[in-house]
């Protein structure tokens, strides 16, 4: 069953304690950024007081005791999207309560080659996120089998990775 709108906003509503991510790709092509991906590649740095709707919903679910996170899978030389995206984003949602963390695999295997990316929440409910190879979404897709394979690749990931703020040295 493929998810947008409504139904995909219900992945996070209903979520009980927790929504995690896994991201395998150097580039998410979003035309809503396009803007801000131009300003950052001119030079422009993310305002320290940047605030959106997603770092207000991180902290109201870190009030209702619900966690999110994610793993951001890497090769350096990063790509100037993941430099954007550390910039724009990962820097100010860690702030905001998201634990992200980063597997950066340019010196080492890729535990987790082939796995596509995915949202899981509570550990039960999988959402696969396909994309085109520019990085464009597809679709998002929620997934009908065990989701035990996933909570392995969740296990490795984390496991295998680092803080973000501990990744970026600050």
């Amino acid at each position: 069953m493929l998810l947008a709108g409504d139904a995909w906003e219900q992945c996070f509503d209903s979520m009980r304690s927790e929504a995690w991510r896994l991201e395998t790709l150097p580039v998410y092509t979003m035309p809503q950024e396009a803007e801000k991906l131009a300003r950052f590649l001119a030079g422009e740095r993310s305002p320290d007081d940047y605030e959106s709707g997603w770092m207000a919903e991180l902290q109201q679910w870190s009030v209702e005791g619900k966690t999110v996170g994610r793993v951001h899978v890497v090769t350096r030389p990063l790509s100037d999207y993941l430099r954007f995206e550390f910039e724009y984003y990962y820097r100010h949602h860690v702030l905001a309560g998201e634990d992200i963390r980063i597997l950066d695999v340019t010196d080492k295997a890729n535990p987790l080659a082939n796995v596509q990316d995915f949202w899981m929440f509570d550990r039960s409910k999988v959402v696969l996120m396909n994309y085109r190879e520019d990085g464009t979404q597809i679709s998002r897709e929620l997934f009908g089998g065990d989701p035990a394979p996933f909570i392995e690749f969740q296990r490795i990931a984390v496991s295998e990775s680092v803080p973000f703020l501990e990744y970026i040295g600050s």
